[in-house]
């Protein structure tokens, strides 16, 4: 079987059927069983408090940016009905993932070893369980090609993914 993956060097990706709106990734919303205890953790990744809003009657919302993101996550209680720590797959891309991996864990947070696909292909992050992964940095350094992953207090997953170089397009 044989897999390829389509880079294109136009300066602004399209899709099918696009419109003129500009739609912007904003915020993503993670469930979790306590809104303190998740604000306190990002908090103390140095994540930016954008917005505390405890209205009562069950609802607390709570709003994060990580640090040079422009998305941000929203948690707390009443914002969704999906079970905490059903959340997964976010992506924070970093320059130095030795560098991110390190700082993570001087702040108590239980990050994987650093891993990319033994098969050679730039996907060993979102190729589902671990039977494709190889432990260490990818052997050429490239980008989008080293992993490491780390959950918050409720199992909500998180990729890092170390991105020197960025595709034509993704500036």
């Amino acid at each position: 079987m044989t897999s390829s993956t389509h880079v294109s060097g136009q300066s602004q990706t399209t899709g099918s059927g696009t419109t003129g709106v500009p739609l912007r990734l904003e915020v993503a919303v993670l469930p979790v069983s306590d809104a303190e205890r998740a604000k306190n953790f990002y908090l103390n990744l140095g994540w930016r408090l954008d917005a505390d809003i405890p209205a009562g009657g069950g609802y607390h919302a709570v709003q994060l940016t990580p640090p040079g993101s422009q998305a941000s996550i929203l948690l707390g209680t009443g914002v969704t009905t999906a079970q905490p720590g059903a959340g997964g797959g976010l992506l924070l891309a970093v320059d130095d993932i030795e560098a991110a991996r390190a700082e993570l864990m001087s702040k108590g947070v239980a990050v994987s070893e650093i891993f990319h696909d033994a098969g050679g292909s730039l996907g060993g992050g979102f190729i589902a369980g671990t039977a494709s992964r190889a432990t260490g940095l990818d052997p050429e350094r490239r980008s989008y090609a080293s992993y490491a992953t780390f959950e918050d207090p409720d199992g909500n997953r998180w990729l890092l993914q170390e991105i020197t170089e960025r595709l034509p397009g993704r500036v």
